[in-house]
């Protein structure tokens, strides 16, 4: 055994900041750790929120209702910087008792009804405005089946082998290998479905694609991690063609603006609250799919 090799104590303690770059607001317990109220908007639905991926799925599915003319799913979306500790307020854990982005409040109804997890706000939205989450058993159980794929799997891609590349304080080799080796795997999952199928689920576009774009379309097109050429993305070329397509529709291209705090200034939207958010600078990027 090396003199470096970590042997782990009979019982752990948090004794110590456990290093990387979000050390700030790691902790193991839950709850809130200050007072503060959520804000509320005019909109029947609230989101509190942040441009992640995870939070990039929901902004998709509300301007893609929107886009078809469901005036109800018109909505506020209030920035959740989460690196700052927001997503333990008082008012943010009541919404969502996890304290992770995005957290959804229902306001058309009441009293209100609370969401949380991505994977369940879209499929929440997808019944209660009947659009995007086929009805036929068989397609159905199909979408659910790429949108719980993605739950399940995103979190190798993002906690696994983005936090190990890109944010512990230091390479641990065999950690990078094992994470790497998964994602690949996952996106030769993706690309063998997409050889088969115009969209993850079927022919239709679908809760299943919004959701598994923001992480896996991401990294096809290089917007996370940096790792772009350490994975060699460019090989999947059916996950290419789909991110591309949907990187076609200007609900996608707007969606991906909403909360997001990185990139450009002009493609940033840190908090929406009305379509007219989105004004003439922003439609110029808009069209050039940044």
């Amino acid at each position: 055994m090396s003199e470096n090799e970590y042997v782990p104590p009979e019982v752990w303690t948090w004794n110590k900041p456990s290093g990387g770059q979000f050390a700030s607001i790691n902790r193991p317990i839950a709850g809130p750790t200050h007072e503060k109220a959520l804000p509320v908007g005019r909109h029947p639905l609230q989101l509190y929120s942040l441009g992640t991926p995870n939070g990039v799925k929901v902004t998709i599915m509300l301007e893609e209702l929107l886009a078809l003319g469901h005036s109800g799913a018109e909505y506020d979306a209030w920035l959740v910087r989460i690196a700052d500790g927001e997503q333990f307020g008082s008012g943010f854990v009541a919404v969502n008792p996890n304290s992770k982005i995005p957290a959804l409040l229902d306001r058309s109804v009441a009293p209100p009804v609370r969401v949380f997890e991505s994977g369940s706000i879209l499929v929440y939205l997808a019944e209660k405005f009947g659009a995007f989450l086929p009805k036929e058993a068989r397609a159905r159980a199909e979408c659910l089946s790429w949108l719980f794929w993605q739950v399940g799997s995103a979190p190798y891609l993002g906690g696994g082998f983005g936090h190990f590349y890109a944010y512990a304080p230091s390479k641990i080799e065999y950690a990078i290998d094992r994470f790497a080796m998964e994602v690949k795997r996952q996106m030769d999952v993706l690309e063998r479905r997409l050889a088969e199928s115009e969209y993850v689920a079927g022919p239709e576009y679908t809760v299943a694609d919004m959701a598994i774009f923001p992480w896996y379309g991401g990294l096809a097109k290089g917007w996370l991690y940096g790792a772009a050429q350490f994975l060699s993305v460019h090989e999947y070329r059916n996950v290419q063609r789909w991110a591309d397509k949907l990187l076609e529709r200007p609900a996608v291209r707007r969606g991906r603006m909403v909360n997001r705090v990185s990139g450009e200034p002009s493609s940033q939207l840190h908090e929406r609250h009305d379509a007219r958010d989105f004004d003439t600078r922003t439609q110029d990027k808009l069209s050039a799919g940044s």
